[in-house]
């Protein structure tokens, strides 16, 4: 059994540390003034120049197909990237992208929205949650009634990522109310800002924030149907289910820099005459968040390697997202508690991290939710005890 990177994995995880370092790093003090003055770390602007000079690295569309210009990675690889990204607390991401199901779009649409979107002209967002559907989606309300060559759409979205910025919407909607909207009762739509959707900021505990997006008789073209009639929810789960081994994996990131900065504080840091790292309690702290890591890393590395197998990764991905969310909740929270009080200043990120982490046991599957999945697969025998070595 061979647990090492190969020579390529190896180069393109380097050349991703090396531009992180280099070029996003130095931006780190100039994000936390702004935050603390409550201004974007990073501006949009900032950001597509940082993405384009990725571009010139080799850096663009991890996940996009080679035909629409992307580098179409294997999930492995991916994996290893976006925990590259978590070293930086900088809300930087690689550009090329576009939402998963985007490529469900018919050609027309293509070239609305999934090629505009890639290169980065345009930004979407993605909307099925609701106010009174969150970890259960399928009780979706928001209603698009036909009329003639359009539907007329009415409801509300909440706490949706770009809806502050976006310029369109994939937006799943009740079809057909006598069905649940996971039996083929709803439908994705493509909704362009400019057709009357509006957004509203929703503060959180973090830096930036999601939006609630409202929906007044917004008229939408049948030909903005995404996939096919009561394909919405499935679409949906699809784009939901993408991120549960990318978000463990930027957790993985962020956790090992904080262990990093809590180990060079113990080494430096006096009390009592001696440093800190001297004590028990402190190194007891430092053992169990390395501990910690490196089980979530292999769950992380296997659910990556079941997609890479055609494999139906739900479980691996749900056991990866459970543990390493509260993994690097756990990690942060030690890291502030060897730090004292200059941990919970925000000259430092520990305290941002603090913050920012603790939505990683919340958004695109809440801990409860893997949790049901998990045991779900075993109870009924879709998978067994060890997994693909059982």
């Amino acid at each position: 059994m061979d647990f090492s990177l190969t020579d390529e994995e190896r180069a393109i995880r380097d050349t991703a540390r090396q531009f992180i370092t280099k070029e996003v790093m130095p931006l780190e003090q100039e994000a936390l003034l702004r935050e603390r003055r409550h201004q974007p770390g990073l501006e949009l602007s900032e950001l597509r120049e940082l993405q384009q000079k990725a571009k010139k690295f080799g850096f663009w569309g991890l996940a996009t197909p080679e035909e629409y210009g992307g580098m179409n990675l294997p999930a492995i690889l991916q994996s290893l990237i976006w925990t590259e990204l978590g070293r930086t607390f900088v809300q930087f991401k690689f550009g090329g992208e576009a939402d998963n199901i985007l490529f469900y779009a018919n050609e027309e649409q293509k070239r609305e929205f999934l090629l505009p979107t890639i290169e980065g002209d345009r930004i979407s967002c993605f909307a099925i949650t609701e106010p009174g559907a969150g970890s259960d989606a399928a009780n979706i309300k928001l209603r698009a009634v036909r009329d003639g060559d359009d539907w007329v759409l009415n409801g509300e979205k909440t706490f949706i990522t770009n809806g502050n910025d976006a310029d369109f919407a994939i937006v799943v909607a009740v079809t057909d109310p006598a069905r649940r909207a996971n039996q083929g009762g709803a439908t994705a739509f493509l909704v362009d800002k400019s057709m009357g959707w509006r957004s509203e900021f929703i503060q959180t505990m973090g830096e930036g924030g999601p939006a609630a997006l409202i929906f007044d008789d917004v008229r939408v073209p049948h030909r903005n149907i995404l996939g096919e009639l009561g394909q919405g929810f499935e679409l949906g789960m699809k784009w939901i289910g993408k991120g549960r081994y990318l978000i463990p994996s930027n957790a993985l990131g962020i956790a090992e820099r904080a262990l990093g900065m809590a180990i060079d504080y113990a080494n430096t840091r006096e009390t009592f005459g001696k440093k800190i790292g001297t004590n028990q309690a402190i190194q007891w702290m430092i053992a169990d968040s390395e501990v910690e890591i490196e089980a979530a890393r292999w769950l992380i590395l296997r659910a990556a390697w079941t997609v890479d197998q055609g494999e139906d990764p739900r479980h691996s991905s749900s056991m990866a997202k459970l543990y390493g969310a509260g993994m690097v909740n756990r990690v942060v929270d030690r890291v502030m508690q060897v730090h004292g009080g200059m941990g919970y200043t925000r000259e430092l990120p520990i305290e941002r991290w603090y913050r920012q982490v603790r939505l990683m046991r919340i958004y695109e599957g809440t801990d409860e939710m893997q949790r049901l999945i998990i045991s779900r697969d075993l109870l009924r025998g879709y998978t067994k005890i060890g997994g693909h070595l059982a």
